[in-house]
């Protein structure tokens, strides 16, 4: 069944409607005909086509021609000065509560060590049973470090995390409550502003994980009155295969912020080189050894992209990218029993969506032959994720026509047809 007989769109109509349509050919590869349909953006966004023009000219300039004077003149500054721009233009952060350095991971135990620590007489921390495996790791590991007790949220898996699924268990006794804004398989939205308050209104903090928001879905952490976060870049922020995280902590709570890896990088003075450590009095003191300069570089070639379209823009495009994909999905792939295990309202999903058979492991193993890359989650999910800058709708529509022709094949080759 086309859109045009079912009265929607086609993929060539919207976009030729789609006002984001010419980033397309800002990043590498993306006409290349070897790769018929990227779908796994939200693991690893394509590179911006600037990177490698930005990246000679580091080597030749910062660094081949200034050298170690580039630290005094510009690199030590690096961490806090592209935290600054990464909170205007997608965190809606004011300037000095974001720095970027090490990997999400490191930064998470930072900053839910210092949550446990700001509130000392709270023996109770808040997760979802579903958030992603090292939130889950790094969140036991804390707990066992602070005797901590872990009070778990049971959340509809094809949704996410409630207010409702919250309420009962935070109390007097919650320190913070760990939740990831996007979650990584359904793709829900939560609610930001209402999680906050209601762990406020229990004492508690929040400690949130934008890793599948940021640069895809609009955040606003000062707004929100969020207390922490933190986030990759490599994902809809195109940084990279293991390029440096963020973190986020709110002005008011940076002077009493205590986190655990203490470095040079965090110090007051770093060139005191002094015999105890002095933690600096902003957000530098998230620090902890030497910022991955280097690292950062692509980044801000996406940043560049980002404050040019507008996260405004680039929201509306997510969500009709993840309209179109379900829309297809109900038209091509019910017939093969394959079930939505993400949101149907488009403004409660992020960018991605998470379709779900039996047969999905091996379907994506062909379709990577086939050079379309969608992402295989255990124990069924094919994750369907949708870069709004780089991704086409007629992309989406190839990738979901590749996957009904490999259920095709595979259900004719076991002696079962499509459901009728």
């Amino acid at each position: 069944m086309t859109a045009a007989r079912t009265g929607r769109p086609t993929s060539a109509e919207l976009d030729a409607r789609d006002p984001l349509a010419a980033y397309r050919s800002r990043f590498v590869g993306a006409d290349d005909p070897a790769v018929v349909a990227y779908l796994d953006g939200n693991s690893l966004g394509r590179p911006v086509a600037t990177v490698a023009e930005r990246l000679t000219a580091f080597v030749e300039g910062a660094w081949g021609d200034r050298l170690i004077r580039s630290w005094d003149e510009a690199w030590m500054d690096e961490p806090t000065r592209v935290g600054d721009r990464l909170g205007r233009i997608v965190l809606g952060a004011a300037p000095g509560q974001v720095v970027v350095g090490d990997s999400t991971s490191v930064l998470l135990y930072k900053l839910l060590r210092a949550a446990a620590a700001a509130r000392p007489d709270r023996r109770e921390v808040v997760v979802d049973r579903d958030n992603f495996p090292t939130d889950r790791y790094l969140l036991e590991g804390v707990a066992g470090e602070c005797d901590l007790t872990i009070r778990w949220v049971e959340a509809d898996p094809d949704g996410g995390v409630t207010v409702d699924d919250l309420a009962p268990v935070l109390g007097e006794d919650t320190a913070f409550v760990l939740l990831s804004h996007v979650a990584f398989r359904s793709g829900h939205v939560a609610d930001g502003p209402a999680v906050t308050r209601l762990a406020h209104d229990a004492g508690a903090l929040v400690v949130w994980d934008l890793s599948h928001s940021a640069g895809s879905v609009e955040v606003a952490l000062d707004a929100w009155g969020a207390d922490l976060a933190v986030g990759c870049t490599y994902k809809y922020l195109n940084g990279g295969p293991g390029s440096p995280a963020f973190a986020y902590v709110r002005a008011d709570l940076l002077p009493d912020v205590q986190q655990p890896l203490w470095g040079w990088m965090g110090h007051a003075d770093p060139f005191a080189m002094g015999p105890s450590y002095e933690p600096a009095p902003g957000i530098r003191r998230i620090l902890t050894g030497t910022p991955p300069v280097l690292a950062m570089q692509p980044l801000q070639a996406m940043l560049d992209l980002l404050e040019e379209a507008g996260m405004p823009a680039v929201r509306v495009k997510a969500m009709a990218l993840t309209e179109h994909a379900v829309a297809l999905a109900d038209e091509r792939l019910a017939a093969y029993d394959v079930r939505l295990a993400s949101p149907r309202d488009p403004a409660a999903r992020g960018a991605h969506v998470m379709l779900e058979h039996p047969a999905f492991r091996e379907v994506t193993a062909r379709l990577w032959q086939q050079g379309v890359v969608p992402d295989f989650r255990p124990p069924a999910g094919l994750r369907i994720g949708l870069s709004p800058l780089s991704t086409s709708f007629a992309e989406v529509e190839r990738g979901i026509d590749a996957v009904a022709a490999a259920l095709a094949e595979l259900t004719s080759s076991s002696g079962r047809g499509p459901s009728s």
